[in-house]
């Protein structure tokens, strides 16, 4: 069997776009897990949420969505039901099918709404265990897991099982997490899961530090831990899953325009482009960006034919669009480009 790649995406709108824009054979390999990124108004948040997979997540593919970040509090006064619950209602009025994120240590009141999401949508649900360092948690045994699988009311052959590393920022940090990882999957594949990833990130929280006008490279260590784990692991197929461009962690609230970026995959790293900001009242230092960008060694054979994002960053240097975008329009086009890069390579090598 081919492995699946299973982006874990933050919930905005570039992150939308590039699932709207993601190539048929991209959307054949891919389980995308879209985090609801925390912000102050709840109710708005999530019909925003609900709004984007109604038009923008094609018509075949099924979103988990994770709204652990949330608070479990009502969303409407008065209103029966937490997140899950309101998102739940909200895809299902918009013919968008989920399969709700669980965990071990939810209350009784979330578990009963991701089972009863499960029940109205049909996609079963996904259990997320942490092993990172800083969130590991603790294996339920036997009976604990048990009653876990009662109060979602699902069998684990219902149950995508995802198990998150965390942040892996170092070789060292990647050391100790494979053996932890490799010890939370043996622990936990004693049941039959529909299926199993081992995800983490690598990415950095910012862009704060990097060089400006040139392109600075990022080790993927996410994929080398995977790799590291799947030389020892003997059990069922693992799936791949990373965090796409971003860092594993809910971003803080940004502050100000961010200066001119590309976050580009290659096969073992990141090669991050920073600009300065020097055309006052525009990105357009965007288009020079890009234009270094798709001159570089980095720019791949397939060229603009690589995703969606890969023609808009050919358009922009070929000064085809009228405007360079902005923070949005960049993130869409560097997930487009991953999503395309480790689908293929996971189908042609079995790496991602």
């Amino acid at each position: 069997m081919l492995v699946v790649y299973v982006p874990i995406l933050k919930g905005r709108a570039g992150e939308f776009y590039a699932l709207e824009h993601a190539s048929a054979s991209v959307q054949e390999r891919i389980r995308p897990v879209m985090e609801i990124v925390p912000a102050d108004r709840v109710r708005d948040l999530l019909e925003t949420f609900c709004d984007h997979a109604m038009h923008h997540v094609p018509n075949n593919m099924v979103l988990t969505v994770d709204c652990g970040a949330l608070p479990h509090t009502r969303v409407l006064e008065g209103d029966i039901g937490g997140p899950v619950a309101r998102v739940s209602e909200s895809l299902g009025y918009r013919d968008r099918p989920m399969c709700p994120v669980f965990r071990c240590l939810d209350e009784a009141e979330l578990l009963s709404e991701v089972a009863d999401a499960a029940a109205d949508h049909g996609q079963g649900a996904c259990l997320r265990v942490s092993t990172a360092v800083d969130t590991a948690e603790v294996i339920p045994d036997r009976r604990q897991m048990r009653e876990l699988f009662a109060s979602v009311r699902l069998e684990p052959e219902e149950i995508d099982l995802l198990v998150d590393a965390g942040p892996v920022l170092t070789s060292r940090t990647r050391e100790r997490l494979r053996a932890e990882a490799v010890e939370a999957l043996e622990s936990l594949s004693r049941w039959p899961w529909r299926s199993i990833c081992l995800a983490s990130g690598a990415f950095p929280a910012n862009l704060t530090g990097f060089p400006r006008g040139t392109a600075t490279p990022v080790v993927r260590e996410d994929a080398r831990l995977w790799l590291d784990v799947v030389e020892k692991w003997r059990g069922p197929q693992l799936d791949f899953g990373d965090f796409g461009v971003t860092n594993p962690r809910m971003p803080a609230k940004s502050r100000g325009t961010p200066h001119p970026n590309m976050r580009y995959t290659t096969e073992g790293d990141w090669q991050v482009f920073v600009y300065r900001k020097v055309r006052e009242g525009s990105n357009d230092d965007f288009f020079d960006l890009s234009k270094d960008l798709v001159n570089s060694p980095y720019w791949p054979a397939s060229g603009a034919a690589t995703s969606w994002g890969d023609k808009s960053l050919q358009d922009c240097a070929q000064r085809r669009r009228r405007k360079a975008g902005g923070a949005t329009e960049w993130r869409a086009w560097a997930t487009s480009h991953h999503l395309a890069v480790v689908t293929t390579r996971l189908g042609r090598e079995g790496r991602p």
